[in-house]
């Protein structure tokens, strides 16, 4: 039975979706932000995995299928700019700017944060790219050398604090502006906290969504000529 797993993208996809639907059902009984399906669900497959005894490579090779939909789901986050296409364009030099800082401050403190604390180059790199989407951290991350795992569950953690944390910090901050939130998730917080901006305001969605697209870009862009001196 065991061989048949290890040998088969079903099972590791399917177990995939069963977690993430459970933690989805979880989070909606409990309506509590800190049991994010992704968090939950990512448990769920540590546990299965560790019982099973299945080494995390075989089940990465497995989930291979549902990394390639990664890029075309990030694609769809283009239908909130149509909507709201119009009061993008009111708002876009602020947005550049607002984004361009967040993207600065995230990579500057990251930097200092792996300098303070001695972590080597290879982590420096690999959680360089942590407040972008995950179908852009992991190929930066791999293209300068990082640790793509260690990348992803850099960009899981930050996306989840910042759909856990972010609503609260806006209140603490008497940010209600709806394109000043959606600039502070999607740069912050890129897809995960996009989902947290969508439902507080349609606006803040699709800000968050170009948001986190731009930041994604500003990043690229900037570690392919800092990490050069770094």
């Amino acid at each position: 039975m065991l061989d048949f797993i290890l040998s088969s993208s079903y099972f590791c996809i399917s177990l995939t979706l069963a977690a993430f639907g459970l933690g989805s059902y979880i989070q909606k009984k409990t309506k509590l932000a800190i049991l994010n399906p992704i968090l939950v669900g990512a448990g769920l497959i540590m546990l299965v995995l560790t019982l099973l005894d299945i080494p995390n490579s075989v089940y990465q090779a497995g989930c291979t299928v549902l990394n390639f939909l990664l890029t075309p789901a990030t694609i769809c986050l283009s239908i909130a700019f149509y909507q709201q296409f119009q009061s993008l364009k009111k708002h876009l030099g602020a947005i550049s700017v607002g984004v361009l800082a967040g993207s600065l401050c995230s990579i500057g403190f990251i930097w200092l944060t792996c300098r303070l604390f001695g972590l080597n180059h290879e982590i420096l790199l690999s959680l360089l790219p942590k407040s972008i989407t995950t179908a852009i951290g992991n190929a930066v991350s791999e293209e300068l050398g990082g640790i793509s795992a260690v990348t992803t569950f850099a960009i899981a953690i930050t996306g989840i604090f910042g759909y856990i944390v972010g609503p609260f910090l806006c209140k603490i901050f008497r940010i209600q502006d709806p394109v000043a939130q959606g600039v502070a998730f999607g740069t912050a917080s890129h897809v995960i906290g996009t989902t947290k901006a969508t439902q507080l305001h349609p606006l803040t969605g699709a800000v968050s969504s170009l948001s986190l697209t731009t930041a994604g870009l500003i990043t690229v862009v900037v570690l392919s000529f800092v990490t050069q001196y770094m």
